[in-house]
């Protein structure tokens, strides 16, 4: 996940998650660990880049579950991260 297109999209959602608004506990629950787990990818990425993360997975389904409705925006990025962690194999 070292190339340049990951990690912009990987900005693109953490800054779509900061301008998220209206969401109730759950989603504010879902949107941090979210944030913390693209914190912890970006970190990775240049230490470790084949490194698989199947907790980022699991909470990308929960959020895209989640927000699918309420959030098309969010839930776009989402899902293009999740193909590309597929894509990666991971």
């Amino acid at each position: 996940m070292d190339n340049k297109i990951d990690r912009e999209l990987l900005q693109q959602l953490r800054d779509e998650i900061k301008n998220t608004q209206t969401v109730d506990e759950k989603g504010r629950d879902l949107l941090r660990d979210l944030d913390g787990d693209i914190h912890a990818l970006l970190e990775r990425s240049e230490e470790h880049p084949d490194e698989e993360h199947p907790f980022v997975i699991q909470n990308l389904e929960r959020t895209l579950t989640h927000f699918e409705v309420t959030h098309p925006e969010l839930t776009v990025l989402v899902s293009k991260l999740l193909d590309t962690l597929s894509n990666a194999g991971i």
